[in-house]
């Protein structure tokens, strides 16, 4: 079981194709297979599912590819502090989230951890989904990544902020004036809404399913601000997080009404081994945990940490 072996594994199982590792290592697909193969043999297992739309990893396999993908991770994060110290540079921070969060949250936490650590290179690594984020950590694409909290995963989490649900609708709409909606009412709303593979979706979801409801989306976008610009042009109303509207003084067109019975949305920090980082790693966390503070009236936002 080579470092080589192991690389090829996790680059298939991230991919779900041998074909499309081969041309991004510029090997061949029987290589990749070779490889993989190799490693089954080894573990006495199967550790992909084939089939004809690709590959995907068994149980065993799911093992070996957390273990692999959290030890890679660790040496390349090894190696480029090894670089760092050779050439005396001043080391890299990567950070997985979407752009909404980065334009919210994160611009002049940005710009302050830039006048602090000029010799330290900043890198966003842009995700649409809690799921790409994890999976940036995962494959070592990412230092950290600020995510929706949610389920069980072996990376460590640090939850931050907790915000309530909010229905997002245009001045002049009949319910704008009325008091917080309920979760029954929501049942005939059709809001605009995430796609429904997103980690904060499904617990929308969960939490209207407790009471009973069902709602139909009649339309989904991949960020909040998409969201709520649609809801100003007119489309319709949206379900999102209180904390991004919290621009809502400069948005006369809208109204924002918090929902009642549904538990809030919890947002925070992921990281592979948070004893692992570089101090300026925390310290661009710790800007970010400032900037959310002074946001926070206007965000709805609970501090958590």
């Amino acid at each position: 079981m080579t470092l080589d072996d192991l690389r090829m594994f996790v680059a298939a199982c991230e991919a779900g194709t041998l074909s499309a590792v081969a041309r991004r290592l510029g090997t061949t697909q029987p290589a990749v297979s070779q490889r993989v193969r190799r490693l089954e043999r080894e573990c006495g297992l199967p550790l992909v599912e084939r089939s004809r739309r690709g590959v995907a990893p068994t149980a065993a396999g799911r093992v070996l590819l957390d273990a692999a993908a959290e030890a890679l991770g660790a040496l390349d994060a090894a190696r480029r502090e090894l670089d760092r110290r050779r050439d005396g540079g001043g080391g890299s921070l990567r950070i997985a989230t979407g752009g909404t969060t980065l334009r919210h949250f994160m611009t002049r936490p940005l710009a302050e951890f830039r006048r602090r650590h000029p010799a330290v290179t900043f890198d966003f690594v842009s995700a649409t989904s809690t799921r790409q984020c994890l999976d940036a950590l995962r494959t070592s694409h990412a230092d950290l990544a600020f995510v929706t909290i949610a389920g069980d995963d072996p990376l460590e989490r640090r939850p931050t902020v907790r915000t309530p649900w909010v229905l997002v609708v245009a001045a002049d709409d009949p319910r704008a004036g009325g008091p917080p909606p309920s979760p029954a009412e929501l049942a005939a709303v059709e809001p605009i809404g995430m796609p429904s593979h997103t980690t904060s979706r499904r617990q929308l979801e969960s939490e209207l399913a407790a009471h009973g409801v069902r709602i139909r989306f009649s339309a989904t976008v991949d960020e909040w601000d998409t969201a709520v610009q649609l809801v100003e042009l007119g489309v319709g109303p949206s379900i999102v997080p209180a904390m991004w509207i919290h621009d809502l003084a400069d948005r006369p067109g809208l109204r924002a009404l918090t929902i009642e019975g549904l538990r809030p949305l919890t947002f925070g920090w992921a990281a592979r081994r948070w004893e692992a980082l570089p101090p300026y790693a925390t310290s661009f966390v710790d800007l970010v945990g400032d900037e959310l503070a002074r946001l926070a009236p206007a965000a709805q936002v609970e501090l958590l940490a």
